[in-house]
């Protein structure tokens, strides 16, 4: 009786009314505080308010049904479909919304409604996939942003792929923990294209000058990143590595240099195809012949060779605590086996290099300290 003056009633009512109507009807219903019959002709009212000309009137139906599980699936289904100040709360909040429900709106709707979508107080593997696979920008640093939402690896990297260059994503990829190291890797090379590219550099520098500036500070923030890479991610970031071509000799010579073993370790099960137990137990313990051959099968030269068993020899003394060293000291013992100073050849110069890297670094750190004293 009370559905059927309503319905008669709204047909001259104004819309500050309807919308306060339509919003106690939903409350109403929701909260089950009528009988059966009642709530039939009361989810048949609500059906009818969907088609109310203001705004104002779903939007207050779509508040008041938008947290309930009670709420009739057809009605939140039609409001998520709204326009968006209508479908903003339903696509927030509503328990109701299936994954498949979401991932068509994000395909479909505009910025704002994948950003609604992306803030869901929980938001499952499957939808992240689709926000990082078709979304915006904006929608993705929304998506990083959200503790609830649950992202795969994968996601992480399409995200990485498809906006490193922008630095907002960039800087939400980077702040979460949850981050794969490849994907941090991807992310440095992303920024250090964008720094090259960046006209003020280039005006600075010169194109060739800021290519190799670029390229020197992407090689050892990723020794950086090696540091702070758990072991079980090693041997993804060494494949992605390899794929992207920056898994060259140099490169590996600068990481056994700085002590990055567990790492120079990874790198050749992924070169050698050898089992990681074997190759672990060679680099700890193993004589020179068969290191020599670990060496050969990985596909590194004959001439560096000799570098590499001297680094290891002393990381082996500095694990078992008979030595104390660092990449300084490790890096002109190398140098030592070219020849010392006198070395010439691209080898000779890697290690040169690495040398002085060190010596700033241990004399920037050292006057950093003292002005800290």
């Amino acid at each position: 009786m009370v559905v059927s003056h309503f319905l008669k009633w709204i047909d001259t009512a104004k819309v500050g009314e309807r919308a306060a109507a339509a919003a106690a009807l939903a409350s109403a219903y929701v909260n089950r505080e009528m009988p059966f019959e009642d709530r039939c002709a009361a989810e048949a009212a609500l059906t009818l308010l969907l088609d109310d000309p203001s705004s104002k009137v779903r939007q207050a139906l779509a508040e008041a049904l938008s947290m309930s599980v009670h709420a009739p699936l057809q009605i939140i289904a039609a409001l998520a479909a709204d326009q968006p100040d209508v479908a903003a709360m339903v696509l927030a909040r509503s328990p109701l919304l299936t994954d498949a429900d979401l991932i068509d709106r994000v395909a479909s709707g505009s910025i704002a409604i994948q950003k609604l979508v992306a803030d869901r107080p929980v938001v499952s593997m499957s939808l992240s996939a689709a926000i990082a696979e078709v979304g915006e920008a904006e929608a993705c640093v929304v998506l990083l942003r959200n503790y609830g939402a649950d992202i795969a690896s994968l996601s992480f990297r399409r995200m990485a792929e498809r906006f490193g260059h922008d630095a907002h994503v960039r800087e939400a990829l980077v702040a979460d923990p949850r981050l794969p190291s490849d994907c941090r890797h991807l992310l440095l090379v992303k920024l250090g294209e964008a720094l090259k590219a960046s006209p003020f550099v280039m005006a600075l520098m010169g194109a060739a000058r800021a290519e190799k500036v670029t390229r020197d500070a992407c090689v050892k923030s990723s020794l950086t990143l090696i540091e702070g890479t758990r072991a079980n991610e090693h041997m993804a970031l060494v494949e992605h590595l390899r794929l992207r071509g920056d898994l060259t000799a140099s490169f590996i010579i600068r990481i056994l240099a700085h002590g990055k073993v567990d790492f120079f370790g990874a790198a050749l099960v992924v070169l050698t195809g050898r089992d990681e137990p074997r190759v672990r137990a060679l680099l700890s313990a193993g004589q020179d012949v068969a290191l020599t051959a670990l060496l050969r099968s990985a596909g590194l030269a004959d001439a560096s060779h000799a570098i590499i068993l001297r680094a290891l020899k002393i990381w082996r003394e500095v694990a078992n605590g008979r030595r104390v060293a660092g990449a300084q000291e490790v890096s002109w013992l190398m140098l030592k086996e070219l020849g010392g100073q006198a070395a010439e050849g691209e080898l000779a110069s890697l290690v040169k290099s690495i040398h002085l890297e060190a010596l700033r670094e241990n004399a920037r750190g050292h006057a950093l300290a003292i002005a800290a004293a």
